[in-house]
């Protein structure tokens, strides 16, 4: 799609971060804009601000990892705007544990809203954005950790490995029918947000306990915070989302060494290698 003018846009994880810098860069490109998030108060804020700048923008308070949610969701962008042009599955969650300490409640929560979120917006937006024959986008949201193998973070990165496959399958499958609508997978590395603090919209219980982390794990999570930390804007990620909607690329990487570290990954499966340890800070090998 190039001119965006009055399109429809949906964002999921709207609010902050990666998702309020999309619907920030589509409100200038004069796209009316359906947000939805889970935090209805922080979503209610950016509905409001957006407002004030003269968007046209309607919040929808949304659990991505429950189906009737997102359907929901789709129901009120359809009767409101009656088109869907640019479909962003964003929303997302991170969790540091070992793998064996990873619980059933941890992995149900990770997968469904960084997997399944996916799915569920899929489910309930292509099939109309089908049938309306115009020309679209979709955007899903992995990451670097969908291309690689991030130590401490199993379940974040099997579910953004997931998400990567589902994206391919998705273009093939669209691509196979001449369909006008595009895809693309957005696999930014680290970005100033506050992904690293998921667990704040966890109940109480469910959370990890930090005290008891053993001295890896609280090396990486502290890692992980400082590369949050000093990463790129989120504006700068948003920019690239519209030049791959602008130019049809399917792959979004935001940084350049994950290209490094892909490199890597391939020659340890195609060489019979043991997985290589990649640093967080450049997508190199330690």
């Amino acid at each position: 799609m190039e001119d965006l003018k009055n399109k429809i846009a949906v964002i999921t994880g709207g609010a902050e971060g990666i998702g309020r810098a999309i619907a920030q860069r589509a409100a200038k490109e004069g796209m009316k804009l359906v947000l939805a998030d889970i935090n209805a108060a922080s979503l209610a804020g950016t509905v409001a601000e957006l407002k004030r700048q003269g968007a046209e923008v309607v919040g929808v308070p949304t659990d991505v990892s429950n189906f009737e949610d997102v359907k929901a969701l789709a129901d009120a962008a359809f009767t409101r705007f009656h088109r869907v042009h640019l479909l962003v599955n964003n929303a997302g969650v991170a969790l540091c544990k070992p793998a064996w300490e990873l619980t059933s409640e941890d992995w149900n929560w990770v997968l469904g809203v960084n997997l399944h979120g996916v799915i569920h917006g899929l489910q309930a937006f292509v099939p109309r954005m089908l049938s309306d024959g115009e020309e679209g986008h979709i955007i899903n949201t992995a990451s670097a950790a969908g291309l690689l193998a991030t130590p401490g973070f199993a379940a974040y990165s099997v579910s953004k490995h997931g998400v990567v496959v589902l994206s391919e399958v998705l273009h093939h499958d669209l691509a196979l029918r001449d369909s006008r609508l595009k895809v693309s997978v957005l696999c930014p590395a680290w970005v100033k947000t506050r992904i690293a603090e998921s667990e704040r919209n966890r109940e109480e219980a469910e959370r990890s306990d930090l005290r008891k982390f053993d001295q890896v794990s609280a090396k990486i999570a502290s890692a992980v915070l400082q590369a949050t930390a000093t990463g790129i804007a989120p504006d700068r990620v948003a920019d690239a989302v519209f030049e791959a909607i602008a130019s049809e690329c399917f792959y979004i990487l935001t940084h350049p060494d994950t290209k490094a570290g892909v490199k890597v990954r391939m020659e340890d499966i195609l060489q019979g290698r043991n997985p290589t340890l990649l640093s967080f800070d450049a997508g190199k090998a330690d």
